[in-house]
């Protein structure tokens, strides 16, 4: 995982505001700078499209890419930290951004830069903090629920890394919460062991308990359930946004209308992310021309009369 910086850094201002840039996609070496006109692309439309590198954003940023390829669009892809791809944005140096949380993990950039950017629309909007087991726990379907099965999880809830702000909700909001915090341990580690301890318990059945995130591809490669929070210590799920420069909808009508009825269901982002980040981790634009071959009716829905004649 990205160690859920996004969560992390609910307290933007401390974060440093250096632009961390390298090249992604076929952006060759960039600086955080809007294409110019007429800059190597013919009669092609330019766009730069600022990615911050997490799964949901590779996966949507890839996907989106090779659409925008397929339709002559000349596309840029320039890999930047949180905190300087707002303020790019907000001065027009980047044209579009995909993973803009709302309303509560990145309040503090949109209050801070809201007002120059344009919200292009929700295309998810079941974003949200977890603690999963595997289904076939079937005695286990609400958080209050561990405290009786603190034996069979040998107290512990598999935990990613100890800076994450999903670690910090589980520890000392959810646990405490619920009463888990005397018979359970958080075990903070990486998100990768905490991904190799669910995948070895569930191919021996075996029962575990972790903290997890929707959206995620986890969801596509195994039967899980997220516990239900009647108390709401995990916090509500959240919307993700497509957010543009100031005048994005003037300089791109269609792209915008494109945006705007963009949506995406759980199975559908699971199984995205699986083809990007996992079967065609290398190259995640191959990935996603796999994944739209096989969704036809994503392209229809979203592009409408302009997803005609695409192949991918």
């Amino acid at each position: 995982m990205y160690t859920r910086k996004r969560t992390a850094a609910l307290s933007a201002a401390g974060m440093s505001a250096a632009l961390l840039l390298t090249a992604c996609g076929n952006s060759g070496g960039q600086d955080l700078t809007g294409p110019g006109e007429g800059e190597g692309g013919g009669d092609a439309q330019e766009i730069n499209i600022a990615l911050i590198a997490w799964e949901e954003a590779i996966a949507t940023t890839a996907m989106w890419q090779v659409i925008l390829e397929e339709k002559g669009y000349d596309v840029t892809v320039t890999d930047v930290d949180v905190a300087p791809m707002y303020q790019g944005a907000a001065n027009g140096d980047v044209d579009l951004f995909l993973d803009t949380w709302l309303p509560v993990t990145h309040a503090d950039y949109w209050n801070d830069y809201g007002d120059d950017l344009e919200d292009l629309g929700t295309w998810y909007d079941n974003a949200k903090l977890t603690i999963t087991v595997p289904a076939y726990m079937e005695d286990v379907n609400s958080i209050e629920d561990l405290a009786d099965h603190a034996d069979e999880l040998g107290g512990r809830i598999v935990g990613i890394e100890s800076g994450a702000g999903l670690t910090r909700v589980t520890k000392e909001e959810a646990m405490p919460g619920y009463g888990l915090d005397a018979d359970f341990e958080l075990v903070e580690s990486s998100t990768a062991a905490m991904l190799a301890e669910l995948d070895s318990a569930i191919a021996e059945e075996e029962p575990i308990a972790v903290t997890l995130w929707r959206p995620h591809p986890a969801y596509a490669k195994h039967d899980l359930k997220d516990l239900e929070d009647p108390e709401g210590l995990m916090g509500d799920a959240e919307e993700i946004h497509a957010v543009g420069r100031s005048g994005f909808t003037e300089d791109y009508p269609e792209l915008a209308e494109w945006l705007q009825g963009w949506e995406m269901t759980d199975e559908e982002l699971a199984s995205l992310e699986v083809l990007t980040l996992e079967e065609h981790k290398d190259d995640p634009q191959a990935g996603a021309r796999a994944w739209l071959a096989d969704n036809p009716g994503f392209l229809e829905r979203t592009l409408g009369d302009a997803a005609e004649g695409l192949e991918f």
